[in-house]
Formats: structure tokens, sequence, C-alpha cells
């Protein structure tokens, strides 16, 4: 891997993965939303949210479900500890990324703590979007060395692929993200297994894929690349 660690590569693979987790799923989360407001307090969505993506429910209500899904760092899958968590892993790659680049991580974890006390914290969510785009527009001019730029878009794809197949986005969607992975594997040296790979492919290839086939893509999804 050249003059990069493997833990680097650990460190650079994850900061790319848990950025992706909070965008997309944000991106997820403002239309769960609206239909939770259109139910009432049945609490019928969430319950299924959260089962497409193999989270635990552990919230008791829509409003439970919104703050702590959103804001608690406590809890585990919360967009706020995967931000932490983005945080955590590219504060250790000072040397290889920059103050600016680290600077929209730090915005967005502050953007999130001032929308925990929020009284309209979905409006007050909505430039977190712009914020992650921003990021990465800054890690492409920031950032000199190619290589880690490629492993963070290989954690970023990775993450995106595995949370269409959860979420059931279409074959023209999950098969466009699955081509850019693989454009991106082939720019790096970062370590793949080539067969997994493929049945992936055969898998998001199919018009439509079945229930237990769609969990056997999600999980090679997480095996494909070998930096663990």
């Amino acid at each position: 891997m050249g003059a990069i660690s493997l833990e680097k590569v650990e460190h650079l693979y994850w900061l790319g993965r848990y950025t992706e987790r909070v965008f997309t799923t944000l991106q997820k989360f403002f239309e769960v939303y609206d239909n939770m407001i259109d139910e009432g307090i049945q609490g019928k969505v969430y319950p299924k949210y959260c089962e497409c993506l193999s989270i635990p429910n552990i919230y008791t209500s829509n409003k439970d479900f919104a703050m702590r899904y959103l804001f608690d760092k406590k809890n585990p899958d919360s967009l706020a500890g995967n931000m932490e968590r983005a945080y955590d892993n590219g504060i250790v790659l000072r040397e290889e990324l920059s103050s600016e680049v680290l600077s929209y991580l730090q915005m967005s974890l502050d953007l999130l703590a001032s929308a925990a006390g929020s009284g309209a914290p979905l409006f007050t969510l909505q430039p977190l979007v712009d914020d992650i785009y921003a990021f990465w527009g800054c890690v492409d001019d920031e950032v000199d060395n190619r290589e880690c730029r490629n492993i963070m878009k290989v954690g970023r794809r990775v993450e995106r692929l595995d949370l269409y197949l959860r979420l059931s986005y279409g074959k023209e969607e999950t098969g466009k993200e699955l081509s850019k992975l693989i454009h991106r594997i082939k720019e790096t040296d970062i370590r793949f297994n080539e067969e997994k790979l493929e049945r992936v492919i055969e898998i998001v290839n199919q018009d439509e894929i079945a229930k237990e086939e769609r969990r056997e893509a999600v999980r090679l999804v997480g095996e494909i690349v070998e930096v663990m």
C-alpha cells in the first residue's frame, strides 16, 4: 500500500463509510419522517426502517425514534454516533487530510448538536447534506495523495451500496453504485475478494432480487474489501 500504513488504510476506509452512512440515512430519514407524520401516532413506519437496516428497535414512539435516532450519541446506530465515529477516524489522519477537510467533519458534528436543541430539528438538519457534499469536494481539492482519496471513496461506495441493498433501491440505482465501487476499487491497491464481488454483481444484475439473495448481497458487500 506504498507509504500508507495498514492502520491508516482502515481509518481512511471507515471514514468514507461512516460519512456516507450519515449522508444516505439522513436523506432516507427525511422520507421516513414524512411518512411518520402521515401515520399519526401508530408508529408502524420506523420499525420497518429499523428492520431494513438491521438495527434494534429500541424506540418507544415516533417522537422517541426521531430524537434518539438522530441525536443520541450513546445510541450506536444514531446519526450523531456515526458522525462522531467519522470524525474519530478523520482526526488520526491529520497528516493525510488537512485542517479544512477536518473542519467539515467538525461542522457536521456541531450542526447535529445545535439541531438537537432546536424546535425544528429537521429544518435545521437540511444543511448537513450540503456540509457532507462540501466535505467530499474538499477531499478532492485538499488531499494530495490520490491513494488516500480513493480508499476513502471505496469506503463511501461500499456503504452506499450496502444501504441501497438494505433499503431496496431499484436495479438502476443499485447497479450504478456497484459500477462506481468496481471502478474505485480498480483505482487503488486495496485488497479485495474478487469471487465475492462477482457474486454481488450476479445478484444486483437480476431484474428481481429475492429476499434471501438480497441478504446475501448485503453480507458479501461488507466482505469484499479486506482492510480489517
